[in-house]
């Protein structure tokens, strides 16, 4: 037998008012699977806030240690050049001429690196299994995880009120 619950909903609005009802009622939600982000229903289910920033501080830094490295050595160590009358015999009389580079690299590496978290973290990377209870929820439906361990109510009060919040179907696995 099964042990959990997935509410289908069609729309947004009714998803967010049908889980602020279920918590309130002391049912603990698992996930909730939608198309598009719902602003507000994570403190409502209890998702802790992500640590995704310091993934892309980690990575901005990264890019930044790189560009100015290769910076260095490419303009002042391997191939000094005299670009303008400017000598290039320190990186830090130069440093103002390569902000631009430091700043674009530094984004590039950020952008890159959080792609991959991204798909690391969602499990969408080809040949990963993503945990989606219902296709439909990639276009249309939204769906609410709920596990019957642990819960205030029983599997038929449970359903009954995941009718009353105006699911439109109720599937059990």
């Amino acid at each position: 037998m099964g042990n959990t619950i997935y509410a289908l909903y069609n729309d947004d609005h009714v998803v967010y008012e049908g889980a602020k009802k279920l918590v309130k009622k002391g049912v603990k939600i698992k996930d909730v699977f939608s198309p598009f982000p719902i602003h507000g229903i994570d403190p409502i289910i209890g998702v802790r806030k992500t640590r995704l920033a310091i993934c892309a501080f980690i990575y901005g830094l990264s890019g930044m240690s790189l560009a100015i490295l290769g910076m260095w050595y490419f303009m002042i160590e391997d191939w000094p050049m005299n670009i303008g009358g400017k000598p290039n015999y320190t990186l830090l009389q130069n440093l103002p001429a390569f902000v631009p580079v430091i700043f674009e690299i530094t984004v590039l590496c950020t952008a890159h690196g959080m792609i991959l978290t991204y798909f690391l973290r969602n499990k969408t990377l080809p040949g990963m299994k993503a945990k989606n209870p219902d296709p439909r929820t990639t276009d249309d439906m939204f769906a609410v995880e709920i596990e019957l361990d642990h819960q205030p109510l029983n599997e038929e009060e449970l359903v009954a009120y995941l009718k009353e919040t105006g699911a439109v179907e109720i599937n059990k696995r």
